[in-house]
């Protein structure tokens, strides 16, 4: 009866400490919106130079192992693709499969798993040291807002470069793909991306697109939530490093599951 009792207390602090941090995530979010928003009236903008130089880190150093990985995948759901259409006879169907899988779904979660374990441990890493050096009690002090100067400009970031990532991968899984449908089917690059224009729609694009800021503001909210928390010196950075990441990528699978089940059901 007592482990039972512990098991159950344990896991109601479990869900308590799980709703607080969700709250406080929902606090940053609404914070950093009124310092984006608001922050110019109040003279105390939000940083462009952050901004900028969060958005070089996030985005364009990101484009090369983007660029890899969405390549990978487009030529894989191709192998495939033709593969399990051709045991039916249908290998001339595999550019439907192939365009709605990289634009609603894979593109924007290989873009999100990418960006969570490169640029979201980064985030936790600088806001944990940041949290254990005391470097965000003094900025307090000195009466700047932590959130309109670390959070705000990495969650701006993050909700510009993602999505433009995710659609540069789109590009680059498509075209890869292509390359292998091509070759399989004997026709030409021009009609292959005239069967892929008529069977995308602007629908398709915006599910992809949208999504792709769903994970955005949830990787930067997961890693200024973990890294605000740090405590125990280099041991908690670390430990609060590998806990955004995994949180991070976690939030991202649930919500696409989510986010897929409500915009196809109806």
């Amino acid at each position: 009866m007592t482990a039972m009792l512990r098991v159950a207390e344990g896991l109601g602090r479990g869900v308590l400490r799980g709703a607080d941090e969700v709250g406080f995530a929902a606090a940053l979010f609404v914070e950093s919106l009124f310092w984006a928003v608001l922050g110019p009236a109040r003279r105390q903008p939000v940083r462009l130079p952050a901004v900028f130089a969060q958005m070089l880190q996030i985005g364009l150093e990101a484009l090369p192992i983007a660029t890899v990985l969405a390549a990978t995948i487009g030529m894989m759901l191709a192998i495939q693709s033709l593969y399990s259409l051709g045991l039916f006879g249908a290998e001339h169907f595999a550019t439907v499969g192939i365009g709605l899988s990289v634009v609603r779904e894979f593109a924007p979660l290989i873009i999100g798993i990418l960006i969570a374990g490169r640029s979201g441990s980064a985030l936790a890493a600088r806001f944990s040291t940041m949290m254990i050096n005391q470097e965000v009690d003094a900025l307090r002090v000195i009466g700047i807002s932590p959130v309109r100067f670390l959070v705000a400009p990495a969650l701006i970031a993050m909700m510009i470069m993602v999505p433009a990532l995710t659609m540069w991968a789109i590009l680059v899984a498509l075209t890869a793909a292509g390359l292998l449908v091509t070759a399989a089917l004997e026709i030409s690059l021009g009609a292959y991306f005239a069967d892929l224009i008529s069977v995308l729609s602007v629908n398709d694009l915006t599910h992809g697109l949208g999504k792709s800021v769903l994970f955005a503001a949830l990787i930067a909210l997961v890693s200024a939530v973990n890294g605000a928390l740090a405590d125990g010196g280099a041991e908690g950075v670390g430990r609060r490093t590998t806990r955004a990441v995994v949180h991070s990528i976690a939030a991202i699978i649930m919500v696409d599951m989510i986010f897929a089940f409500v915009v196809t059901s109806g």
